[in-house]
């Protein structure tokens, strides 16, 4: 985590922006910022609106409503030239080599120093993009957007489809960046990279459904736990009564119900078990968002 002190400039922020397409409202009244050496967390489903919030937040599409600005800046060109972007798409050309795609993103950003490539990289650096795999093609991609030094990163879904070693070394990759003063915009499916982040958002159905710390968020939530021998019965008994359930290895969890509900279920199905009430992880914290937001609740 990065260090905490004095009040630090924010460098991009969205103020209650809201994104309509035809009847749909893909991002509603969001607000959200990012301040100089902090990683902030952009968590939600597919779906929830976070590529689209981040579109708006580079200036790449308008917003319907609200406003967003880049250091200080209405987005443009020129404060597009100050951030290093990773996109989900990663942003390479396949059919260039790895070496002239960085010849191509520093001739973009201005950019005349010279790139050292890790040496997984430099080892297929004449190599077509498309022809090294997908954790080398992430590794490329943040080294293209680190290549102009930029004082703000924005990352969406870098580490999807890699293995969890080369996932750790991009977040410390990340986690350098921050100690030198760069802000971090970043969007994960991964909870266990939730913990990675100074501060999270949290996305559902395109509005902020809760932020602030992993701490914050999840507070004094509870969960139920379910430890009985019988756990696949148990967890079908539980999903038959239209409950959400989760599984930490055999143990089952409900999040945000009651004990004596979750016994009464069981009971009713001949389930023998241990049930006790255990506090919330930040998934199982989500599920209880998710839920909330759409409008629906626990059936037990």
């Amino acid at each position: 985590m990065t260090a905490t002190g004095p009040a630090r400039r924010v460098i991009a922020e969205a103020a209650r922006v809201t994104r309509i397409f035809g009847t749909f409202t893909a991002v509603g009244d969001v607000s959200m910022s990012v301040a100089e050496g902090e990683i902030v967390g952009l968590i939600g489903a597919n779906g929830a609106g976070k590529t689209t919030l981040i579109r708006m937040l580079l200036g790449l599409l308008p917003a319907s409503a609200g406003s967003v600005s880049l250091f200080e800046q209405v987005p443009s060109r020129k404060t597009r030239r100050r951030l290093g972007y990773v996109p989900q798409s990663l942003g390479l050309y396949t059919d260039l080599t790895v070496t002239e795609n960085l010849r191509f993103t520093a001739h973009a950003f201005g950019s005349d120093t010279p790139t050292t490539l890790p040496d997984e990289l430099s080892a297929v650096k004449d190599r077509l993009v498309g022809a090294i795999g997908l954790g080398l093609q992430r590794q490329l991609a943040f080294v293209a957007a680190l290549a102009h030094t930029p004082p703000l990163l924005v990352l969406d879904e870098p580490t999807s489809g890699v293995d969890p070693l080369a996932r750790s070394r991009l977040w410390d990759t990340i986690h350098d960046q921050a100690d030198r003063g760069v802000g971090v915009l970043v969007t994960t499916h991964y909870m266990q990279e939730a913990d990675q982040c100074d501060r999270l958002v949290i996305m559902v159905a395109g509005r902020v459904a809760a932020a602030g710390t992993v701490r914050e968020i999840v507070g004094g939530r509870k969960a139920v736990q379910v430890d009985t021998n019988a756990w696949e019965q148990a967890f079908r008994a539980l999903t038959a009564a239209q409950v959400p359930v989760l599984l930490a290895g055999r143990s089952v969890r409900v999040p945000d119900a009651s004990v004596h509900d979750v016994e009464q279920v069981l009971a009713g199905a001949g389930i023998s078990s241990n049930v006790t009430a255990v506090p919330s992880t930040l998934e199982e914290t989500l599920v209880t968002l998710g839920r909330a937001n759409s409008g629906s609740a626990p059936a037990i």
